[in-house]
């Protein structure tokens, strides 16, 4: 059985940085891709950035490229993602997410593509 449990969202003025924390409690080795997501108030999850922690492949979403760095510290059993230059556009709901089939290209920014989610951290950015 695998959980995630994100921690480390809070409110932020444009311009700073947050970074998010998602500790996986359960095996690990099974899990072959590796993501962050988000979901502003009424609108669809939107894929940020996904991470092969086998082989270190990342893919980000293009609105974050350049601010945002998804990282991964296997000791911890922990997924990162570093946020800078925040913008008000990043408020939303981050969550983790994973699953046991490899990151793909085309796929990775889809939420159905991930079995395992955590309950989700609120972002704002104001």
């Amino acid at each position: 059985h695998v959980q995630l449990v994100e921690s480390g969202g809070g409110s932020v003025q444009p311009g700073g940085s947050l970074t998010l924390s998602c500790v996986v409690n359960g095996t690990t080795t099974s899990l072959n891709c590796m993501g962050w997501f988000r979901q502003p108030t009424g609108k669809d999850y939107e894929g940020v950035a996904s991470l092969d922690p086998f082989h270190g492949a990342t893919n980000y979403a293009d609105f974050v490229k350049g601010r945002f760095t998804i990282s991964r510290d296997s000791a911890k059993k922990t997924l990162y993602l570093r946020m800078n230059s925040l913008k008000p556009e990043d408020t939303a709901m981050y969550y983790c997410a994973a699953d046991r089939r490899a990151c793909s290209g085309d796929y990775w920014p889809f939420s159905w593509r991930y079995g395992y989610w955590g309950q989700g951290t609120q972002v704002t950015v104001s």
